[in-house]
């Protein structure tokens, strides 16, 4: 694990979730609270973050919802150590774990974690989406951000392993990257379910997230995009809501 003097404490959701994570490399950022407010679930459910980081996804899902129980799965042990002490300082030790797995690591190796097949009842995911030219030179970052686009179609495999049948999962991605992810999601998924997400009014999309059910075959739909600032860079009072409060998005409200 990091020590202490490389590591920060940082509040998000208005405060109501305290994170510590590595001052240098992959930092939280809005992404994860976007993901975690785009999932519909309820108590007694089952969630699975992959690639989670220190937890920011997963730990704002639970927060948000009472009674799910989460399994944070983490390549870094370092991060998934953090993962762990995240939820214990907020309360959610009890309904949170973490899991130190390579996201594409085989079945058995998810089965010996306590994650076999068809247990989970949704999967999110914010898997590295940047291009591979000009990595980073942190090896965290690198890991966070950098991948071909056959690590999504590994994400979702492992992802599709998870699930119960006619279960969801959803991520956010670049929504210059809309191609790769429906192309990804055309092996096992359907009903799939799109939200741009834009900067500013008047700008292109930034981010998609995508919402897609197991073994569905329900055509795609497009909801309204959700604006994030507005034109003189201030937040948006729905985007304040989501960032800084509970809540959700229209892909969770169902």
């Amino acid at each position: 694990m990091p020590a202490e003097a490389e590591t920060s404490e940082d509040a998000v959701l208005g405060g109501r979730l305290v994170l510590r994570q590595p001052r240098a490399g992959h930092r939280v950022g809005h992404d994860a609270i976007l993901l975690a407010a785009a999932i519909s679930a309820r108590a007694g459910d089952h969630a699975v973050d992959l690639g989670a980081g220190v937890g920011a996804a997963g730990l704002a899902l639970a927060q948000r919802i009472d009674g799910l129980t989460m399994t944070l799965v983490e390549i870094d042990p370092a991060l998934a150590a953090l993962a762990v002490e995240n939820a214990a300082r907020n309360g959610l030790g009890q309904r949170v774990r973490a899991a130190c797995l390579d996201v594409v690591a085989p079945a058995a190796a998810f089965a010996a974690a306590g994650l076999p097949p068809g247990t989970a009842d949704s999967v999110l995911m914010n898997p590295p989406f940047n291009a591979a030219q000009n990595p980073s030179p942190d090896r965290g970052r690198r890991l966070a951000h950098v991948a071909a686009n056959e690590t999504l179609r590994g994400w979702l495999e492992t992802a599709a392993r998870l699930l119960r049948p006619q279960a969801a999962v959803t991520l956010i991605w670049r929504a210059d990257g809309l191609d790769v992810v429906l192309a990804a999601l055309a092996d096992g998924f359907g009903a799939v379910t799109l939200l741009p997400l834009y900067p500013k009014p008047s700008a292109a999309a930034i981010r998609v997230l995508a919402r897609a059910v197991k073994g569905s075959r329900a055509p795609l739909s497009l909801l309204p995009g959700f604006t994030l600032a507005d034109a003189a860079g201030n937040p948006t009072a729905e985007a304040q809501a989501v960032l800084r409060g509970n809540a959700v998005l229209a892909l969770a409200d169902d």
